[in-house]
């Protein structure tokens, strides 16, 4: 017989949110597991079949660890602000909030359709003004701490979407800066901005990746993000001009085969060095290099392009004339935004001094006659540092540069502050007012939060602000001493409610919040930090991930989180791709809805389908067929229960397949290897259809190694083939005796002199006496024993029996 499981999962589901079976009580003595989801951007087009990927990996987590003892917190909310709602909003008129609470109830409620064990009194979303509110607050915590400064600074401006790209949502199509999303041209444009300086954090956010539980391959790419250089400045000076630049250079030891210098197309000395002649000629290129993305620019397999601009720097050690070019692959935000070019020994500035007949010595010994030569050697033609290795060379050099005033040593940072402000409406208000005496006054956290005007009409300014621009009524505020101000017109980026929101679980009361100063959010967080387990998608490996650690330092030194990290052990699932083989995208049109598969199959089906898929972190594709599988298994595990099964208090031929699958599950769930975990379940399935003479907890305990996977049907069976009137959620995970989960018989391979004469099954642990003659007196090996002088049997317990004739 069938089991319904609209019927089925519905009930459950109004059961779970009735009886807010999931709802944790944050103060019990319990201990605590945090898991936790990357919580969704609400968008249009609702979930997709990746998304439960990850929530159903956590919500195993989670309602294993209930069984545990644990109190769980496993809470869900939503990334609501974004630029496709301001999209919207600005394209029909409509107001971002009523399109962003429409996405956000079809997402709940599919959601709610997949069992996912959420406790939603704790949901939140990042555009409620309550919680807000403390995501303005934490931006006056960083304002008092110095971190928040307004700066001029290039940015990718974008006039079609009416706001600042990051480096990572412009693309380059046919040589001109577009936007990822519309293809809007974009330009870089000189902006005053707010700047938070993250750069203060660099050794911090890179030293405490070490006490992380976290993919080593994350670690390193958030290393390579903040990109720590160990070097030197050196200074250089510009020949008939009273200009210097500085270089930053990991190897001061080769300055002496520094036989060019390049500095960005947009630093500031460019245009006052440059003669006449050339001017024209160097403006051309520097609008060339502003087409380009700086990930485009700094590509290390793209050509190298470059201009004189007719200027020489002096080489500071040895006072030579060396020619200054532009490059685009020198970026005015890294470093000092020039550099000292040795072609001998690098790779990029070999490439570029042959394609333009630049001077090329080497300074350490090795072959340069086909490529620069990049290793470790005993340095030549370098004066006063000959014949010295690379560590002495490189302390002599500094030594030098300091004692003649022309450097220092120096650590430098590939990671850039990260400009913080966004000319749109639909994001967090700064809680800042500019006064036209000059002053800029930060709101108190009693008047906060600064809420968004509702706005007949969201549209963009025409004076590169953002649409916040034309609401002139809530803009333009006048001081009791008659003096006028402004409020700040730029939002905050959707990084900033995602900085902070696994706090504000933890937080959420009666629909508000608790005071992130008061005594009782500091019991709270002392208790529940670090999350225990985070899972999410590789995309968010750099960002979102770097930007939360910064916020969650800078409130553990305002004392308000006592921990250094915010999420102990992250994990990231691996995508699901089309039947195609591809990316899932509405133009490929191979996207999977998973109401669609819930409504034919079952929640539980697809739940138990995408862990079955293979390992949680690879990459799979999806397959229609391959959901019927995981349906047929939930078929048999109902049947057995309802119709096949006869309960008994005991049954030897089950003890071993039970007690191993209780192992097997419980240390492949801790270990996120649920494909491995099912295999094991479905092989005491097997084994139960072979003996159906199952014992009462035998049948128990299985449904609560199953429960975390398909919860609707062990629920429904629980309830109604045992008569149990409470939830299956609370009651105790199984164990297991490990005694009994060992094999009773083992094979034992007899070899006579090495050569394999028979195999035989045997009680585990026969004495090594009953072992030797039950190998001896073997049908199979006496022929090649038999008249023959045995000089020893050696024997390797529950393995082999070796004669030696």
């Amino acid at each position: 017989m069938s089991f319904n499981h609209k019927e089925i999962e519905k009930k459950w589901q109004k059961y779970w949110l009735e009886n807010k079976t999931f709802r944790v009580d944050i103060h019990d003595d319990k201990p605590k597991y945090y898991v936790l989801d990357m919580f969704p951007y609400p968008s249009g087009d609702g979930l997709h079949v990746g998304h439960p990927e990850g929530y159903t990996a956590t919500d195993i987590i989670a309602r294993m660890k209930r069984m545990q003892g644990y109190s769980v917190l496993h809470p869900m909310g939503w990334d609501a602000f974004g630029l496709p709602a301001e999209q919207y909003a600005i394209q029909t008129g409509n107001d971002p909030r009523d399109f962003t609470e429409k996405n956000i109830a079809t997402f709940k409620e599919q959601i709610i359709n997949l069992g996912l064990s959420y406790d939603w009194d704790r949901e939140i979303s990042t555009c409620d003004p309550k919680y807000y509110k403390w995501t303005q607050f934490i931006f006056t915590k960083l304002y008092e701490k110095g971190l928040a400064e307004i700066k001029e600074v290039e940015v990718n401006w974008c006039e079609g979407l009416g706001t600042v790209l990051a480096n990572e949502e412009v693309v380059n199509i046919n040589g001109k800066m577009v936007s990822d999303r519309g293809h809007h041209p974009v330009v870089k444009k000189p902006m005053k901005q707010w700047v938070l300086k993250i750069t203060k954090y660099a050794e911090r956010l890179l030293n405490d990746l070490e006490d992380l539980d976290w993919p080593e391959s994350i670690k390193e790419m958030q290393r390579n993000w903040i990109g720590k250089s160990e070097g030197a400045i050196v200074k250089f000076k510009v020949k008939d001009h009273d200009d210097i630049f500085e270089v930053f250079t990991t190897r001061p030891d080769t300055l002496f085969g520094a036989t060019y210098c390049v500095l960005s197309p947009e630093h500031e000395l460019v245009r006052k060095i440059t003669p006449e002649n050339k001017l024209e000629e160097v403006e051309k290129y520097i609008e060339y290099a502003r087409s380009k993305t700086d990930l485009e620019r700094t590509d290390l397999n793209k050509e190298k392009t470059g201009v004189f601009i007719g200027a020489y720097a002096i080489n500071p050690v040895n006072n030579k004339e060396i020619p200054i070019w532009i490059a685009d692959y020198v970026l005015k935000s890294y470093g000092t935004g020039a550099i000292m070019a040795v072609p001998a020994h690098d790779e990029r500035d070999y490439e570029f001094a042959k394609k333009y007949d630049l001077e090329i010595i080497p300074v350490l010994e090795g072959d340069i006659s086909e490529g620069a030569f990049v290793g470790d050697g005993i340095h030549i033609n370098s004066d006063f540092i000959n014949g010295l290795n690379k560590e002495d060379a490189i302390k002599k050099m500094n030594e030098y540069l300091v004692e003649k005033g022309l450097g220092y040593p120096e650590i430098n940072y590939k990671l850039r502050d990260w400009i913080f402000s966004r000319q749109r409406y639909w994001g967090e208000p700064f809680p800042v007012i500019h006064w036209e005496d000059g002053t800029i006054e930060i709101l108190d956290k009693d008047v906060l939060p600064l809420e968004l005007p509702v706005m007949d009409k969201v549209t963009t300014s025409n004076t590169g602000e953002s649409p916040l621009a034309n609401a002139t009524d809530w803009v333009n505020v006048v001081r009791e001493d008659g003096v006028k101000g402004r409020r700040e017109t730029n939002t905050m980026p959707q990084w900033a409610g995602s900085c902070w929101y696994y706090i504000a679980y933890l937080l959420r009361e009666n629909n508000d919040y608790i005071d992130l100063e008061s005594k009782e959010a500091k019991e709270i967080l002392n208790k529940w930090l670090p999350v225990d387990l985070y899972i999410g998608g590789a995309e968010h490996a750099v960002l979102h991930l770097l930007y939360a650690r910064f916020w969650h330092k800078v409130l553990y030194d305002c004392g308000i989180v006592s921990t250094k990290e915010p999420f102990f052990k992250l994990f990231n699932q691996g995508m699901i791709l089309g039947e195609d083989g591809e990316k899932m995208s509405k133009s490929r049109g191979n996207v999977i809805n998973p109401d669609d598969v819930v409504e034919e199959y079952g929640a539980d089906t697809l739940r138990l389908y995408e862990m079955f898929m293979g390992p949680l972190e690879a990459t799979k594709p999806w397959s229609v067929k391959g959901v019927e599988g995981p349906r047929r298994f939930l078929e048999r595990v109902y049947r057995l229960y309802t119709e096949v099964a006869v309960i008994v208090d005991e049954n030897k031929n089950l003890e071993k397949v039970y007690h191993q699958t209780v192992k097997k599950v419980t240390i492949d769930y801790e270990n996120l290897r649920f494909n491995t975990a099912i295999s094991q379940m479905m092989v005491f399935i097997n084994e139960c259809y072979k003996d159906t003479n199952i014992p009462y907890d035998y049948l128990i305990g299985f449904l609560k190694l199953l429960n975390p996977i398909a919860p609707h049907l062990t629920e429904e069976l629980y309830s109604q083939v045992f008569n149990k009137n409470e939830s299956i959620a609370y009651q105790e995970w199984p164990t297991y005796d490990e005694e009994k989960t060992k094999e009773n018989v083992v094979t034992i391979v007899i070899q006579v002199n090495g050569k394999i004469r028979d195999k035989i099954e045997i009680a585990a642990d026969t004495s090594r006496e009953d072992l030797e003659k039950k190998a001896l007196n073997n049908p199979k090996v006496l022929p090649y024993i038999n008249n023959k002088e045995i000089r020893k049997v050696i024997i390797v317990p529950n393995k082999i029996v070796n004669i030696v004739v």
